[in-house]
């Protein structure tokens, strides 16, 4: 594997305005400007651009619940139409699962995971840019719906009939379809990329019991995705079909079954809530330990308990459906696996609570916000677990309570949990700290916030108020509550806007009086912080030699002659300078973003015009053929003073598909 080379720092990075000539076809290697970000492979730079992308969704997904939430303030409200508010919520809840919670979660796993691993990239750089520009295309395809005549209107799970052209003649759950398909095209690859990267390239030592929980968590998510995908595309195709080509997949009356679009839905839509949480579970593992200054208790439970809860989660998914007739035994097997899928949710959260227990807390604005998730997350599971009770499940499903629990475990759950990790990992992101005073503002409203907003939903739900109705009338007792939860909800929006505030104080600080905040300065476990602060272009200046769990901070720390730690070394003595000569990392490339851009090409042929769609398909077979035939590193020539040759042959990215070991052995010649 052609990857190591002999050359000064000066020559790491070529002159930005170089193209290699292929043809008719001209290909960037611009290492600054908005071109090195538009064309990157990096998998950090995609990792920020997942973060930054989903944090518009974020925007765009709270501004429609702001809409749900004055509309809902008090009896009889009037800001949006049944039909408009019936678009609102569904596309609220497709933004917010589909485009924001998964993909801040893959934000994470693109940045941290390498790095945690000893790696220099992903397996695939390529495959990682084309995923991320899959992500965003399907997103605003989705999203412009609203300009093509109005959104999704049948609930983030569109139900049968409901999805109908019958009932749903408008095109919104066309986008909904093929814009989820263009995203699962985002999750499919991706998680098949991010596989292979663990197995295959972890550093020399890195054994799977050596791996940091959050790298655990993020592995396990992967084959969420790669196992559970698949169902919901299946589903979301049978529906295409049946709204654009006039097949009766659904259609009862023409021999279809309703029912089987929600098996399908939530055989992918259950283990979808734990490939939203598990990430969110590993970044608390990672937090707890550093600001506990303690190792994570239990460290082979809580992979196990991450491994079972991925497993089971494939085997509750018709508590859903108590409500749908399916029968007595059916449901009598699924009550009993919800019951048991709290056990090892329920080893984490002890854990978690045995690793603060005795340790010297810091309360800093990351570790408010893991100690946030345990108890929100804790307190939707306690409700969640009612949920396995069919006969209370029958009186709560079409009720607020529900609503309640999924915020709860989802907001109180994974947003908690990325938020903490923005904060913890930002020196890596972008080379300083977020202002730690107005953190603790951020997460005191967000924690005042979801509990004013999603708190009174159970209330209301168990006084009867129902899910997705555009107003209620005077004197039913819905009043207060609701006026309480839109009080919370705004105090959310508040709260967001504090966070964008951080970012932009803290930017603007840093660049009046830079200072480095060192490579590690929270005084960290795993191996992201053995390197600078913001990461190098080629993370590791030599793939590390691990030696056991938490190896960077075994590094930093000994044992005196009672067991207890003491500092032999600073982490700047023994971390990595970020000054490497040598290494070839794979060349920017224009492809992935070409690529992704045919297929909204291709789904607005097929609902207005199968022009576009011949369109979009010539253009995804010429992207497809440039990015094959295109080398996955630049040829030697665009580095001044090296000899010109021929690159080796390799697929894509699979100059980086290897073992860390290998790595840092190949050599160029």
């Amino acid at each position: 594997m052609a990857l190591i080379e002999a050359r000064t720092p000066a020559e790491l990075s070529p002159p930005p305005q170089q193209t290699k000539q292929l043809g008719i076809f001209a290909r960037p290697v611009e290492t600054t400007g908005w071109k090195s970000w538009l064309f990157t492979v990096d998998h950090k730079k995609v990792g920020i651009l997942y973060g930054v992308a989903s944090m518009f969704f974020f925007v765009v997904g709270g501004s429609e619940a702001l809409l749900i939430r004055t509309q809902l303030a008090r009896p009889g409200g009037k800001l949006l139409s049944a039909a408009l508010y019936n678009q609102v919520f569904t596309m609220h809840g497709i933004t917010l699962v589909f485009l924001v919670v998964m993909p801040m979660m893959a934000a994470l796993a693109n940045f941290l995971l390498p790095l945690q691993i000893g790696a220099r990239d992903v397996a695939f750089p390529r495959l990682n840019a084309f995923s991320f520009w899959c992500y965003l295309f399907g997103g605003l395809f989705l999203n412009s719906a609203w300009f093509l005549g109005g959104g999704a209107d049948g609930g983030w799970f569109n139900y049968a009939p409901n999805s109908s052209v019958t009932f749903s003649p408008g095109h919104g759950i066309d986008f909904y379809a093929l814009g989820l398909l263009i995203a699962g095209i985002a999750s499919t690859v991706s998680a098949v990329n991010l596989i292979i990267t663990v197995i295959n390239m972890r550093a020399p030592g890195m054994t799977w019991m050596r791996l940091p929980v959050f790298t655990w968590m993020t592995l396990v998510t992967q084959f969420l995705l790669v196992f559970s995908l698949p169902v919901i595309t299946v589903a979301l195709f049978l529906l295409m079909f049946d709204r654009l080509f006039g097949s009766n997949f659904f259609n009862a009356s023409l021999g279809g079954d309703p029912l089987l679009w929600q098996h399908l839905f939530w055989i992918f839509g259950h283990p979808e809530v734990y490939i939203m949480i598990l990430p969110a579970f590993g970044i608390t593992s990672e937090l707890i330990p550093t600001f506990s200054r303690k190792p994570i208790f239990g460290y082979p439970f809580m992979v196990a308990s991450g491994i079972a809860i991925g497993f089971m989660g494939f085997g509750v998914w018709a508590h859903h459906m108590f409500a749908s007739g399916m029968g007595p035994v059916a449901v009598t097997a699924f009550s009993v696996s919800t019951m048991f899928i709290a056990v090892p949710t329920g080893v984490k959260i002890l854990n978690w609570l045995a690793t603060v227990y005795g340790g010297r807390l810091r309360m800093t604005t990351s570790m408010c916000f893991a100690l946030g998730l345990v108890s929100m997350f804790t307190i939707g599971g306690l409700s969640g677990v009612t949920h396995a009770l069919a006969p209370a499940d029958t009186q709560q499903t079409d009720t607020y309570y529900i609503v309640a629990h999924f915020h709860y475990v989802l907001f109180g759950g994974s947003i908690f949990g990325v938020l903490g990790g923005y904060y913890f990992w930002w020196p890596k992101f972008f080379g300083h700290m977020l202002d730690e005073k107005i953190g603790k503002w951020h997460f005191w409203l967000t924690l005042i916030g979801m509990n004013l907003t999603f708190g009174p939903m159970h209330m209301l739900g168990l006084q009867g108020m129902s899910r997705r109705i555009f107003s209620y009338s005077d004197g039913q007792g819905f009043d207060l509550w609701n006026l309480v939860a839109t009080i919370g909800a705004f105090t959310i929006a508040v709260s967001l806007l504090v966070f964008f505030y951080n970012c932009w104080v803290s930017y603007r600080r840093h660049k009046a009086n830079p200072q480095d905040p060192g490579p590690d300065p929270w005084d960290a476990r795993s191996l992201e912080w053995s390197v600078p602060s913001p990461v190098p272009e080629h993370n590791f200046d030599e793939i590390p030699q691990i030696e056991e769990f938490d190896d960077f901070w075994h590094r930093k720390y000994g044992h005196d002659e009672n067991g207890r730690p003491v500092k032999i070394a600073d982490a700047a003595d023994v971390a990595q300078k970020g000054d490497a000569t040598g290494v070839h990392l794979p060349s920017p490339s224009y492809w992935p973003i070409v690529l992704a851009a045919g297929l909204p090409f291709i789904a607005y042929g097929l609902i207005f015009n199968l022009v576009w769609a011949a369109i979009g398909a010539l253009l995804v077979i010429v992207s497809i053929w440039g990015w094959v035939i295109e080398p996955s590193t630049a040829p030697h020539a665009e580095h001044p003073g090296e000899q010109q040759h021929e690159p080796e042959p390799e697929g894509d990215g699979g100059e980086t598909a290897t073992t860390a070991g290998e790595l840092e052995e190949a050599t160029v010649d």
